[in-house]
């Protein structure tokens, strides 16, 4: 077993960021204040959206999504299975159910097609995910979602940098949350965002992440004169703070360079597996362009080894790589929730695995990393 492992990811964080961190501690503001509005209109601005509202974690986004479009008991929300459990979760955290829906077998992301063959009366809004940063067609999706007369909200935790005929991922999105975890582009540790044009759902999103206030603990601070704050409804604490939007400032900054050097490593992947047997990479979908969060490859159903064999094969020659995504109508959370046959769900999650993909990876560590992977490929 080699010593020299290769992790299945590293966060790209360095010297500019510690500074940028210290520098929020030192100012003696290091709650909610004016790093993050400096953020949220950063990445407003990157993604093409007139409002981001920072919050705690995409999670904590979707839930206020959810929130802002009313939904509740008696609701249906059209979900793919295949994504990270929390994309279900915020379904039922307003108390509506999650419908789950099949996924494209190329993208793993809804289509027209798989939300329609799940749609029903009681269904009031489509959540749709930008899967391992492969974008979705949401422009298929707003249409579709337009004639049905639903909101079409957008998971786009993994898709800072991604596009869609050109233009941003989030760009005329009704509403999208994100990400800031370290396994995506850019981190601020733990954190989120949500997205919009709508200027009222903004204020709206704004005062429900904290505590329901209609004056915020920045703007009463900043006052010269006595704010006395009011509780318009039952709200949330779902704050970002500033030093994580200090490193989410710096983070924003080296984004370009963060998706160029991941598009070139998977080039190289691309190239190395061309003649691997038993493996399908994920790719470019016709109507956009991945940042390639994650890197995937799809095994054969006669591959000779399992997806789990193969996970600890690689393990074994010092390589860290992931289960592809979870199929979550398969986990104990969802035991016993109806759902529709999902084949291509299933096949994705049961025989998919997610490889090594960082800034720093050498061609070196590529190149052990396919080597592995042909050597079980031979059986």
């Amino acid at each position: 077993m080699s010593t020299d492992r290769i992790p299945v990811m590293i966060p790209w964080l360095g010297d500019e960021e510690a500074r940028a961190a210290s520098d929020a501690v030192l100012s003696g503001w290091v709650a909610q204040g004016p790093r993050v509005a400096a953020f949220e209109r950063a990445f407003a601005e990157r993604v093409g959206a007139e409002h981001g509202i920072a919050v705690s974690s995409c999670t904590t986004a979707l839930h206020l999504s959810l929130v802002a479009l009313g939904l509740g008991p008696g609701d249906e929300v059209v979900v793919p299975s295949l994504s990270f459990i929390a994309t279900a979760n915020a379904v039922r955290y307003v108390g509506a159910e999650p419908v789950f829906a099949d996924v494209d077998p190329a993208t793993g992301n809804l289509t027209t097609a798989t939300v329609d063959a799940v749609r029903t009366p009681r269904t009031k809004a489509v959540l749709a995910v930008h899967q391992g940063g492969v974008p979705a067609d949401v422009h298929s999706l707003r249409a579709a979602c337009a004639d049905w007369d639903l909101p079409l909200v957008e998971d786009a935790a993994c898709a800072i940098g991604s596009t869609v005929g050109g233009k941003p991922v989030g760009q005329g999105a009704l509403i999208a949350a994100w990400s800031f975890h370290p396994r995506k582009l850019v981190t601020t540790g733990e954190g989120g965002m949500i997205t919009t044009d709508d200027a009222e759902w903004a204020a709206r999103l704004r005062r429900l992440r904290e505590h329901g206030m209609n004056a915020s603990a920045a703007e009463r601070h900043s006052s010269s004169k006595p704010v006395l704050e009011s509780y318009l409804e039952v709200g949330y604490n779902y704050r970002m703070t500033d030093v994580q939007a200090a490193i989410g400032l710096v983070q924003l900054g080296k984004l370009d360079a963060m998706i160029a050097r991941r598009r070139e490593l998977a080039a190289r992947y691309d190239a190395l597996l061309r003649d691997v047997p038993g493996l399908t990479p994920v790719r470019d979908p016709e109507h956009g362009q991945s940042n390639f969060q994650s890197y995937w490859v799809l095994l054969a159903e006669d591959f000779p080894v399992g997806r789990d064999d193969l996970l600890a094969a690689l393990a074994e020659a010092g390589v860290s790589a992931r289960r592809g995504i979870m199929a979550s109508h398969l986990e104990p959370a969802y035991e016993g929730h109806p759902s529709a046959p999902l084949p291509v769900t299933e096949r994705i999650s049961r025989d998919s695995l997610i490889l090594p993909l960082f800034h720093t990876l050498t061609e070196a560590q590529q190149d052990r990393v396919v080597a592995a992977l042909r050597e079980q490929a031979r059986g």
